[in-house]
């Protein structure tokens, strides 16, 4: 999905990542662990987010 404008406070970040977990949990639980750690490092400033699902 490409993101225009994605959040870059935490105050802004962490609910986007919960979403993203409550929609595609594989992208935290296979790739990044935590909500936080996915939070920081795959939904602050990227142009883009990826989903997948086994």
């Amino acid at each position: 999905m490409s993101v225009a404008a994605p959040p870059r406070t935490v105050v802004r970040r962490l609910p986007v990542a919960a979403e993203h977990f409550a929609f595609c949990p594989d992208n935290i639980w296979q790739g990044f662990g935590s909500i936080r750690t996915y939070a920081d490092e795959a939904v602050t400033g990227s142009g883009h987010w990826g989903f997948w699902w086994d």
